[in-house]
């Protein structure tokens, strides 16, 4: 796993002020806890650029005043509003102790339903995973390359190595979903119903013509018809 390096500072005064004072100066209010002494410093806010919007997980070696300490980041806290960083807190790593981690998962390969017209929905980006430092991963890869129309791919269908994810068996990861069938937009039914009047003053006139022509038929062969009273002239 990537290691990034954070400088650090002791601090020599807390409380809230001395921490909003630091925030005015650029500088992260830290602190480091795990070990033999829990340690309260502050650090560049610029270094976290790195670590705050790495894609992966990382290690951090905490250098404080010459001080090296392994550790990962445990929690960090935000403004609401300006984004600024309001603390960090680290834990400091034992390659004897297990620790849980945050980690991305990464998707390999081409899912088959998606080539049949579904769509990859992505359901957890990040997997809690619990292991020893030396074996904690990076990402977490998932091949999705016999993903079918409709399937998901779940947590307890990963192989687990040498470390242990924590998250329920049942929970989904990754699914296709079968796409929606399309529905007509406004202009679309406008123009079906003005094609359906259309082909019904159609059929329409084409009955009118029909019994107008069935009449006329109708009024021919009564006259060519003779006449009862010239019938009986004859015979006479």
């Amino acid at each position: 796993m990537k290691t990034i390096e954070i400088i650090g500072y002791n601090r020599a005064n807390l409380g809230k002020n001395e921490s909003r004072k630091l925030r005015n100066e650029g500088n992260v209010p830290c602190v480091v806890y795990g070990g033999k002494k829990q340690i309260h410093f502050h650090s560049p806010m610029i270094l976290f650029r790195e670590l705050v919007y790495s894609p992966g997980a990382n290690f951090i070696e905490l250098n404080i005043e010459g001080e090296k300490i392994k550790a990962i980041l445990q929690d960090i806290q935000f403004h609401p509003v300006s984004d600024i960083i309001l603390h960090a807190d680290f834990l400091e790593l034992n390659e004897d102790k297990s620790i849980k981690m945050e980690i991305p998962v990464s998707f390999t390969g081409d899912a088959p339903g998606v080539r049949q017209g579904g769509k990859i929905l992505t359901r957890l980006r990040k997997l809690t995973v619990k292991s020893l430092p030396k074996h904690m991963p990076e990402f977490i890869e998932i091949d999705i390359s016999e993903l079918e129309l409709g399937k998901s791919i779940k947590v307890g269908d990963l192989e687990e190595k040498d470390y242990e994810i924590i998250n329920s068996p049942l929970v989904n990861i990754v699914s296709v979903n079968i796409p929606r069938v399309t529905l007509p937009t406004e202009e679309e039914e406008d123009v079906e119903e003005e094609e359906g009047a259309e082909g019904e003053e159609g059929t329409t006139e084409g009955k009118e013509q029909q019994q107008e022509k069935k009449e006329g038929e109708g009024g021919d062969k009564k006259d060519d018809k003779p006449a009862e009273g010239n019938e009986s002239e004859k015979k006479e």
